[in-house]
């Protein structure tokens, strides 16, 4: 009828405001959804293309078989409006309410977690398996949120009873913490948790380099403390205080090595990494205020109250001093080569980025302890040789200023560590690149990665998908002939609606094991990439 009436050219020319309207109101009362907003954009299309045929005419009358195209023209112009109003009415904005959240799947812990629910009350519920978002699993079981809610009510009653039992929990979970804090910790199995390896940690590696210059270095502070006090040297009260200030720092790396091992829990997702950065970074501060400050305190009250050395004993100590810690160096610098060698680094690009900061803070306090032993040696000789105290003290002060040297260095590395900086170029680009020439991928954007300590890079990067190829993937596991069946069955918009809602989620679901296997892949060409996080552009 809607379509008769506006192919009826001689109605639209005569009262085209009337007509207009009528159809509009039509379509309002039909309940097609057009708003008023919409109405009145209808209003003036329409109007707007009456007005240009009747002007047509007008100028044109004159022609009798221009009448007949215009009758013509005026039903296609019809027939495209009446459509055009067919598409707004059934594509129309959807309100989207609490009705479709309740589809939301939720986890089995989760639902015993926050609905205060049974594993006995969840057998009874539709178990769905759903693509799993762990490594080490294909799928998982979840629940319609909507039967867990139905559930909980069923189980407690009601909402109001729910909410007290939640609060009650929660009480009983705060007593529960307070209480273990004045508590000793229970003994437990250990084979019931895996081993973090810590056993092994100290035995190669840095670890093996901690442990050598902790033992060293005790060794050479007892032997300095021991010539000091024989000697009253200044320089050599430094390097007992250079010693000391190592074991202590080198003993707060072996904690850090220790804790940087622990496996990743609730409160520390990505783990215990940063904490070899943390101990090495405590260890600069340490050997400034303890180290380079005390020399030159000591260099200093020595300028302002000389005292001669009274004894030659400073000789044999500095000397098992120097080969000792030259030989903790040693170690410390064919760990690096092997480490700086499996990176693809040269020795030196590997130290000035602080890879394994452990090690790094072995080489380069034994590398100033050596280098503190040759000054201190040379400015006790010359002392002894002239009499003169200035130069013992002097060599306090050149100490300090080496120990302080290192530190400044430490501090700053390790902070730039811990700020998080990006892996090399060149491996950015490497993995970038095997993403792209994936066929499923457009385009790479927003490339982020960072290096978390201990070799391990965390990705992340927003991914332009090919919908095509990701399309053809979800039809390469269908049936076609299924789904030509089905949409041969489409009659009616709601038919096409639901049509395209069962195979876009099927499609959704396909996009996401896409992103899926890119992440599997990432990780499995680049082991020292441990988290990947590709979001969908």
């Amino acid at each position: 009828m809607f379509l008769t009436a506006l192919s009826n050219y001689h109605i639209i020319l005569e009262e085209p405001h009337s007509c207009v309207s009528g159809i509009v109101k039509s379509f309002r009362c039909s309940g097609k959804g057009l708003n008023g907003q919409s109405a009145c954009r209808v209003e003036e299309a329409i109007f707007a293309i009456i007005i240009a045929i009747n002007r047509l005419i007008e100028e044109n009358k004159s022609e009798l078989d221009l009448l007949g195209e215009v009758r013509n023209f005026t039903s296609i112009v019809a027939y495209m409006l009446y459509c055009w109003l067919i598409k707004l009415a059934v594509l129309k904005k959807r309100e989207y309410g609490t009705k479709y959240t309740q589809n939301n799947f939720i986890t089995a812990v989760r639902a015993m977690n926050e609905f205060c629910l049974k594993p006995s009350d969840l057998s009874q519920l539709r178990k769905i398996r759903r693509r799993s978002p762990h490594d080490d699993t294909e799928a998982f079981t979840v629940f319609l949120r909507s039967d867990v809610e139905a559930k909980a009510l069923e189980v407690w009653g009601s909402p109001e009873a729910l909410a007290r039992e939640r609060k009650l929990r929660k009480q009983v979970e705060e007593e529960y913490k307070e209480s273990m804090l004045f508590v000793a910790a229970p003994s437990v199995d250990p084979r019931a948790f895996p081993r973090s390896g810590k056993r092994t940690t100290f035995l190669q590696g840095p670890g093996k380099v901690v442990s050598v210059a902790i033992c060293i270095n005790g060794l050479n502070f007892i032997f300095k403390i021991l010539a000091w006090v024989y000697t009253g040297s200044a320089s050599m009260f430094s390097e007992a205080i250079h010693s000391l200030a190592d074991t202590c720092n080198q003993g707060l790396l072996a904690l850090g090595i220790s804790q940087s091992v622990r496996n990743p829990d609730a409160v520390h997702p990505y783990g215990f990494s940063n904490m070899r950065y943390i101990a090495s970074l405590i260890s600069g501060v340490g050997i400034f205020m303890m180290g380079a400050g005390l020399s030159w305190y000591h260099g200093i009250m020595g300028l302002l109250n000389p005292q001669p050395i009274e004894s030659l004993l400073w000789v044999s100590d500095l000397g098992l001093a120097f080969f000792s810690i030259l030989a903790t160096l040693l170690v410390a610098i064919s760990e690096i080569k092997k480490s700086a060698q499996l990176q693809g680094l040269s020795f030196y690009e590997y130290v000035m980025q602080s890879r394994d900061p452990s090690t790094n803070v072995v080489l380069l306090e034994d590398a100033a302890a050596v280098l503190g032993v040759i000054l201190a040696a040379s400015c006790m000789g010359l002392t002894s040789i002239t009499g003169n105290p200035l130069y013992d003290s002097l060599g306090s002060l050149g100490v300090g200023a080496l120990l302080g040297t290192v530190s400044a260095f430490l501090i700053y590395t390790n902070t730039e560590a811990l700020l998080g900086r990006s892996i090399q170029a060149e491996h950015v680009q490497k993995l970038t690149e095997f993403l792209e020439n994936d066929p499923a991928v457009r385009a790479i954007h927003d490339v982020k990665a960072t290096d978390m300590g201990l070799s391990k890079v965390r990705f992340k990067a927003e991914v332009d998908f090919d919908g095509r190829v990701v399309t053809r993937s979800y039809l390469e596991k269908q049936d076609i002939d299924q789904i030509l069946h089905e949409i041969q069955q489409v009659k009616t918009p709601e038919d096409l609606e639901n049509f395209m809602l069962k195979h876009g989620e099927n499609i959704i679901d396909t996009l996401g094991a896409e992103v899926d296997r890119l992440e599997k892949e990432l990780k499995h060409r680049n082991p020292e990439v441990r988290h990947v996080d590709l979001e969908i552009l």
